[in-house]
């Protein structure tokens, strides 16, 4: 009950505050625009880490667990209650951001997006339906290959916060304008269905994509991990 708490805890404030900033400062465009977006999913996933990692571990995220079950770090039942925590909030933190918006006179659900991820038409840079699925596959890829690297080093420890968040913050820097970047199912799927079901359900049709390339990265990261360690020994 302790991991579910910090893992539901953990991706509540990972999107409420990375979803939240690209909503409060109206997106690319806006006053933060893609750096300052990256840095406040990077920061976010930062201060979870040394927050709750002693607990959970801090996965918050369903494709880093996915790669724990490949690599036997965690076993079938631990990932499944880590993946109804995660993705239950992911909706909390879409909801708290939806409520703000709606409350604030500038802002509203219509006119951000809740930070909802895309392709095509809802897509910064017009990615096609493939160009997001291979850029959410190798995204994730290079983001759990640092995340299976550094927590299995002891000796990085201290660091491993600050190297996973700023590898976050790295990924979103190119992936923002191309969906939005995810690599992170929990993270997409919260935003689409409740901006979907409030505005435009076209982004509930796009978000498989969403779910399927971050899993995939992430089985691809274990597996060639798993590869390289076994090299190594």
């Amino acid at each position: 009950m302790r991991k579910f708490i910090a893992e539901f805890i953990g991706t509540m404030v990972l999107v409420f505050v990375g979803c939240g900033a690209a909503v409060v400062t109206e997106g690319i465009e806006g006053t933060l625009g893609i750096l300052g977006i990256s840095f406040a999913f990077g920061l976010a996933l930062m201060a979870m880490i040394y927050a709750i990692g002693n607990v959970s571990g801090c996965h918050i995220n369903p494709a880093v667990s996915l790669a724990m079950l490949i690599d036997g770090r965690i076993w079938v039942g631990e990932f499944f209650m880590y993946l109804v925590a995660q993705i239950l909030g992911a909706f909390a933190g879409t909801g708290l951001v939806a409520l703000i918006s709606e409350q604030s006179l500038n802002l509203g659900v219509l006119h951000t997006g809740l930070g909802a991820n895309g392709y095509g038409d809802t897509s910064y840079a017009g990615t096609s339906m493939i160009g997001a699925l291979v850029t959410e596959i190798v995204l994730t890829f290079i983001f759990l290959l640092v995340i299976l690297n550094v927590t299995a080093n002891e000796k990085m420890g201290s660091v491993a916060g600050i190297v996973i968040g700023l590898t976050l913050t790295a990924v979103h820097i190119i992936g923002i304008p191309l969906t939005g970047t995810s690599v992170n199912p929990a993270r997409s799927l919260a935003p689409a269905v409740i901006y979907g079901l409030m505005t435009d359900p076209s982004n509930i049709a796009q978000v498989w994509v969403f779910i399927v390339g971050p899993f995939i990265g992430a089985a691809l990261a274990a597996i060639v991990y798993k590869l390289v360690a076994k090299e190594q020994e």
